[in-house]
């Protein structure tokens, strides 16, 4: 249903919001009776005070996991069984999902019409399609001379710890829950503590749905809960998005206890190139801005840094420009608003931190100010900076924002050059309109995904997702992500 910027604003006064953690198949605050802040990065108000788990809550969620999974309640279920509970689920969260997209709006500043019609509907896409899916996945039968009968099968790898980032808190669980859970795995959420809202409603939701108890537990906390999950004996797999730094210490931990595990996908630094034989350069502009603008530059594969054949630069530079003007800051809750704020001050304060140094290092384009379309919130208009050769830090390094960095290049060389200097190696990005151009140069872009003349399509399942280099290992997405979260057996058995 399409709401008006003030039916919006009447729902959201009406919000339940559930604070405590889900552990053991109910609501419960932490044993400690400690609470963080959740504030809206909308205008900075406080929506609720959520349980800050410990080590108790840890390991008692932990306990229901490993519990539930040798019990067989789950794991041992028909694969026809699990799905049907799963697509309970996907229709509970389908007749929730104004309430969750409302959920996710206030939590992390995400304009409505993407919360809705990406976020929830991804989310429930992905489910969905896990549940279809896993009914179909078969093992194999190895050929041999007749006196062995030997087969390939998967089996649940056991208790995952699933720990997500704030950018997209509910569609990221989503892409650890669904595949994890189809394949018969018992799971402990850790959502980021700026995100942690939608992660705390949906394990109710899967609980109606007839997820046995222990199943599924949502622990919210800070980064001492993902350290806890990280160091634990009793867990087998931990998956984990979020940043570089982050992904390293749960490596560490996995060799410092049970050797468990560990999927990490990361950061990334992605280039979008933009050749001279661009079909419609107006509309590789919009794309462009969209690449970075989009979620306020909050997304791991975001097009930041801009990559435009020096012939056409000036002309690429004043389409860009002009549809940089679509994402006006503005409130989050109105149905217009494409550029919400950031996820938190402390974060805004980090992005114009490398605004000022980008200042310093290389042409300022457009933006680089904060914003105040709502009092209290925390909004950046969109930045543009146009730099000389790609070495700069801001055309390096990971922001994470609203901040775009221009690269001229002179030919395929130099931008095939200039994009794989990176540290990264998680999206890219071609526009061309020669066939023989683009097949010659997608193959030696070392990324995980290459759009050709499209910026971010991300729609369709059956495309894994993930990268190369410190932008992570394994996959997200497509049935490689059951890879994830299962064993692979041989069983050999002689017959004559």
């Amino acid at each position: 249903m399409d709401y008006t910027f003030e039916k919006w604003q009447d729902k959201a006064q009406q919000l339940d919001i559930e604070q405590r953690a889900f552990i053991a198949g109910e609501y419960t605050g932490a044993q400690s009776g400690q609470t963080f802040d959740c504030r809206s990065p909308i205008d900075g108000r406080l929506l609720a005070r959520v349980s800050q788990c410990d080590a108790d809550d840890v390991d008692r969620a932990v306990a229901a996991g490993r519990q539930s999974f040798e019990s067989g309640v789950w794991s041992r279920q028909s694969p026809r069984q699990r799905k049907a509970v799963l697509l309970r689920w996907v229709a509970l969260l389908s007749g929730h999902s104004e309430e969750l997209a409302l959920l996710e709006t206030l939590d992390v500043g995400k304009p409505i019409a993407e919360s809705q019609g990406v976020d929830v509907a991804g989310a429930i896409y992905c489910l969905e399609w896990f549940a279809e899916a896993i009914d179909k996945v078969a093992g194999e039968v190895i050929p041999g001379d007749g006196s062995f009968h030997s087969t390939v099968t998967r089996e649940p790898v056991g208790v995952v710890g699933a720990i997500v980032p704030w950018n997209f808190p509910l569609m990221m669980a989503m892409w650890k829950l669904a595949p994890a859970l189809a394949a018969g795995n018992s799971v402990l959420l850790k959502p980021s503590e700026r995100s942690p809202l939608t992660a705390l409603r949906i394990a109710g939701l899967a609980r109606l749905a007839g997820l046995p108890d222990g199943v599924l537990s949502v622990l919210p906390g800070d980064g001492r809960v993902g350290e806890l999950l990280s160091h634990h004996p009793d867990i087998d797999c931990i998956a984990f998005t979020g940043s570089g730094a982050t992904g390293r210490r749960i490596l560490r931990a996995s060799a410092d206890s049970n050797l468990k595990r560990v999927w990490n996908e990361l950061g990334g630094k992605s280039a979008n190139i933009i050749l001279d034989d661009v079909e419609d350069l107006d509309a590789a502009a919009q794309a462009a801005a969209a690449a970075i603008f989009y979620n306020a530059g909050q997304v791991c594969s975001a097009g930041s840094r801009l990559l435009v054949q020096r012939s056409i630069l000036q002309r690429f530079k004043v389409a860009l420009l002009e549809a940089a003007r679509e994402f006006v800051p503005g409130h989050p809750l109105d149905p217009a608003t494409r550029l919400g704020p950031l996820v938190d001050q402390r974060h805004l304060d980090l992005v114009q931190q490398y605004v000022a140094h980008g200042e310093g290092e290389a042409q300022l384009v457009a933006g680089g100010r904060r914003a105040e379309p709502v009092a209290g919130g925390s909004y950046l208009a969109p930045t543009v900076f146009e730099c000389k050769d790609g070495r700069e830090r801001i055309a390096r390094e990971e922001i994470f924002g609203p901040v775009l960095a221009i690269i001229p290049f002179d030919d395929v060389d130099e931008a095939v050059a200039i994009a794989n200097a990176s540290d990264y190696g998680l999206a890219a990005a071609l526009w061309s309109g020669n066939l023989k151009r683009i097949h010659a140069i997608a193959p030696r872009l070392r990324a995980g995904t290459v759009w050709v003349n499209c910026y971010d399509a991300l729609a369709d399942m059956n495309f894994p997702f993930g990268g190369y280099k410190q932008s992570g290992n394994g996959r997200d997405n497509s049935l490689h992500a059951l890879d994830k979260y299962q064993e692979i057996k041989s069983t050999i058995m002689q017959v004559v």
